[in-house]
């Protein structure tokens, strides 16, 4: 597994954690302080980063997911697609470090390994419409 793919998963918890817990960011970034990929300082540095951004900016991505989504209501999805939704988004159009591609990708692989098995195709046609609809596809 590549190490943005481990930061990304456990951005994934973090997120999931927060939304359904209602914690407070920096009590779920303490508790992953702890966990052993911490130890490698680059793939934390990109976790804290790519969780803190989503977590900050919440309002703005999720404005984002609930103009494209016009036949789905937030608290309506399951709340770990719209936990892959909002990572997506915000490392696409906040963080803006990797390619578009590689991020639709990346969140296509989480739904398919932690949600049901439409949950690959709904994330990939959300974040394709969102890509296409803010000009990040060339």
């Amino acid at each position: 597994m590549s190490k943005r793919r481990l930061a990304r998963e456990n951005c994934l918890q973090s997120l999931y954690s927060s939304d359904i817990a209602k914690l407070e960011p920096s009590s779920v970034l303490a508790s992953f302080q702890m966990e052993e990929f911490a130890l490698e300082e680059k793939v934390f540095d990109f976790y804290k980063t790519l969780y803190l951004s989503t977590t900050d900016n919440r309002a703005k991505i999720d404005e984002i997911i609930k103009k494209t989504s016009l036949n789905w209501e937030m608290d309506r999805m399951p709340a770990i697609d719209r936990s892959i939704l909002r990572m997506a988004v915000c490392e696409m159009m906040i963080l803006s470090d990797a390619p578009v591609a590689v991020v639709i990708d990346e969140a296509i692989e989480l739904a398919k390994k932690y949600s049901t098995e439409k949950s690959g195709k709904f994330v990939n046609g959300l974040l394709d419409s969102i890509a296409r609809q803010n000009n990040l596809i060339k």
